[in-house]
């Protein structure tokens, strides 16, 4: 009788060799890691051969495992093609997009729930972090789609658009300015400080916060101002005044990853039209 190898114990064992590790292949694969080591120790039970050697923390493919792990990726590869094919335009599988905290809002109640509204059948997983944290998920395998901030003039930009000193321009007369910043690492966070010590304006942190709604709610109440780009702080009134040094533009971009299935290259685009457009 003919072995039969499930393709979502070959899916796992690819997520294995190309993540590196257990832990970062679970991730991707959106099981626990018991429940990944039992599909594997299932997989080499039906090949009848150890896939794997360990060595140390690190996971070594045995010379059974490099001979399956092309055949896996080709019979991933035409069972997605074949799903694709026969599924006339609905998307199938998970969809796993990162983004920073500006883009939430929009693409959290816009975006990604006209997507699931329209694509049932997609499993949508969001993360929402900085754009360093979001690039190394995208790097190793646990991630589709990244949306995030980089320099002015990034070859992969989207949309370029100037930061702005946002808040209260009363609080600029103060011997030391109170700024409002996300903790770091934050491009906007090190932009206002790098500018504000060039120019040789005293300055002060009065509120550090990971939530960009705090900050918000902060700059709001006028303790303290802070950089950021009003494409998305609409809300928050603009500082104009000599007082304050210019501040860099920032590119808005959108990474993807390789191996995305169809329904993540579909989710990209509109993604990057969406942005395009703001």
């Amino acid at each position: 009788m003919a072995v039969n190898l499930p393709t979502t114990m070959l899916r796992s064992f690819v997520a294995i060799v190309d993540t590196g590790s257990m832990l970062n292949a679970s991730e991707q694969v959106f099981v626990t890691q018991s429940a990944l080591s039992l599909q594997i120790k299932r997989l080499e039970e039906l090949v009848q051969q150890p896939l794997f050697l360990r060595e140390g923390r690190r996971l070594l493919l045995t010379s059974a495992g490099s001979v399956l792990l092309g055949y896996a990726r080709r019979v991933l590869a035409i069972h997605d093609e074949a799903l694709t094919a026969i599924s006339s335009g609905s998307f199938t599988g998970p969809v796993r997009i990162g983004m920073v905290q500006d883009f939430a809002d929009l693409l959290l109640t816009g975006l990604l729930a006209r997507f699931a509204e329209l694509h049932a059948d997609a499993q949508i997983f969001a993360r929402v972090a900085g754009t360093a944290e979001l690039q190394d998920m995208l790097d190793r395998g646990q991630l589709d789609i990244v949306i995030g901030y980089a320099a002015s003039g990034d070859p992969q930009a989207l949309k370029t658009a100037p930061m702005r000193w946002l808040g209260d321009e009363t609080l600029t007369e103060r011997e030391a300015l109170p700024l409002a910043v996300l903790e770091k690492p934050c491009r906007f966070r090190e932009a206002a400080i790098g500018a504000l010590n060039l120019a040789g304006t005293p300055w002060r942190i009065a509120v550090e916060t990971p939530n960009l709604t705090t900050l918000r709610a902060a700059v709001s109440a006028g303790l303290a101002v802070t950089c950021r780009t009003d494409v998305f702080l609409r809300d928050l009134p603009v500082i104009n005044t000599d007082r304050l040094p210019a501040l860099p533009d920032v590119s808005c971009i959108l990474l993807t990853r390789e191996q995305g299935g169809e329904a993540s290259r579909h989710l990209a685009d509109l993604a990057t039209d969406l942005i395009r457009e703001l």
